[in-house]
């Protein structure tokens, strides 16, 4: 397999190539008035927005990235606070998805949400806090 592809529909494609450049850290590779594509080469991600009138927020649960060490997830923090990205929460030692994490969410001007994860341990329980795992509100 080459990349995994993601695509989603933006309202505001400027906000949103804005809000994605600085959160993968990369220049979309093609961009059209209703269409921009990014390829992530770090994940191997073929990622795309597409221009629409209207969507409805967050059409997923949820997106992310899980990394390979709690020193990661700081590490993407500060590059994405520098970008100047707002860190909607930081959660640590929290427990969701039956496992141990450490993680922090950003949300792109349409409200999809992203975190940056990383697992300590397996839990037993699904969550600890029903109302918080997954950034649900």
């Amino acid at each position: 397999m080459k990349h995994a592809h993601v695509g989603i529909n933006c309202t505001r494609l400027d906000q949103s190539v804005d809000f994605y450049t600085r959160l993968f850290g990369v220049d979309p590779v093609k961009t059209k008035d209703d269409y921009a594509k990014f390829l992530v080469e770090a994940v191997r991600l073929n990622f795309t927005l597409n221009a629409r009138s209207k969507v409805g927020g967050n059409q997923v649960n949820h997106f992310g990235f899980q990394v390979d060490s709690a020193r990661e997830v700081a590490e993407h923090r500060e590059r994405l606070q520098a970008a100047g990205l707002t860190i909607e929460k930081e959660e640590v030692d929290t427990t969701c998805c039956y496992a141990v994490q450490d993680k922090f969410w950003v949300v792109d001007p349409d409200g999809n949400e992203w975190e940056f994860f990383y697992t300590k341990e397996d839990a037993d329980v699904h969550s600890k806090d029903a109302t918080v795992c997954c950034n649900q509100k």
